[in-house]
């Protein structure tokens, strides 16, 4: 019986070292290609702003000083940066609001997907994934020819009456918010969607019969079931949300710029790549502190059945 267990033990280990040796390649490659340039990244963060640009020695972390601290240039004394803490706050605000919209919207169209009948549900899922067919410039030039001044909004709004001059929401954060929940918006309904496919419709019988109201099912029984969905759909919302760049740039105009926006420009006309790259790692932990959130509550879920 001894035998016959470590001979299992060490056929494990056999199969376990050669599974690493096949996924050796993608290991690589992921290595490479993922770890390699934020590595490059990183080192670029620790280094001294060059003269016409670029990096140079020697190593010091005045760029992660700059994200949150000015020096002034005549007296010595430090601020907090103001303007950079400014757009962080925009950029933060931005993705959760953005979030929430889509969360709201997105919701109820998941359920009228999941609710159709079965042939129905692929026309309408398809309905949902054409957006994803044109570019992401494309849909945002579109938003922009709704909300201009003689856009369709405004248009709309003085024929029926209901103002008298054109509404001001280009090149505010308001239109970066409406282009971005109309970009991302499908990026909520589908994990949505498959966690109500999977709903046991006779939970909501069960509490009709125990007479909660509406209310206290969504609350109670639908929104516990249905929150791995929810917990993904708002992590593939805000990420991209908050790295956003084409968006804010079209919409938002110059001046009401995001992260990323932000990032651009100490690569490009600030040439301040220090900066530029520490900046990057302070969006890359940001990131990375939503997708533990997601993990972990993803793991709470797994243990709570």
């Amino acid at each position: 019986m001894a035998m016959s267990s470590s001979a299992e033990t060490a056929a494990a280990r056999r199969r376990g070292r050669s599974g690493w040796l096949l996924s050796t390649p993608a290991l690589v490659l992921l290595l490479l290609g993922a770890a390699g340039p934020l590595l490059v990244v990183l080192a670029f963060s620790l280094l001294s702003k060059g003269e016409y640009g670029g990096v140079a020695l020697p190593v010091s972390g005045q760029a992660w000083f700059e994200i949150f601290f000015q020096r002034d240039i005549f007296d010595g004394t430090i601020s907090p940066a103001k303007a950079h803490l400014a757009i962080f706050w925009r950029s933060v605000w931005l993705s959760l609001a953005t979030t929430l919209i889509t969360f709201v919207l997105g919701l109820p169209t998941a359920w009228f997907i999941a609710t159709r009948p079965e042939r129905q549900r692929a026309l309408w899922l398809f309905l949902i994934t054409i957006p994803f067919w044109t570019n992401l410039l494309i849909r945002t030039f579109a938003i922009m020819e709704v909300i201009r001044n003689e856009g369709l909004l405004n248009t709309t709004l003085i024929a029926m009456g209901a103002i008298d001059q054109p509404l001001q929401i280009l090149f505010t954060d308001w239109a970066t918010l409406i282009g971005m929940a109309y970009v991302y918006l499908p990026l909520m309904v589908l994990p949505l969607y498959a966690a109500i496919d999977r709903f046991d419709m006779r939970l909501l019988e069960a509490g009709y019969d125990l007479y909660a109201s509406r209310w206290r099912l969504l609350r109670r029984v639908i929104l516990p079931i249905v929150r791995p969905g929810i917990v993904a759909g708002c992590i593939l919302v805000f990420i991209p949300s908050l790295g956003a760049y084409v968006t804010p740039r079209v919409l938002g105009g110059g001046t009401n710029m995001m992260v990323g926006n932000f990032i651009e420009l100490q690569f490009g006309q600030a040439r301040n790549w220090p900066l530029g790259a520490s900046l990057s790692m302070a969006l890359l932990i940001i990131v990375m502190v939503a997708l533990l959130v997601y993990v972990r509550a993803s793991a709470r879920e797994g243990r709570d059945g």
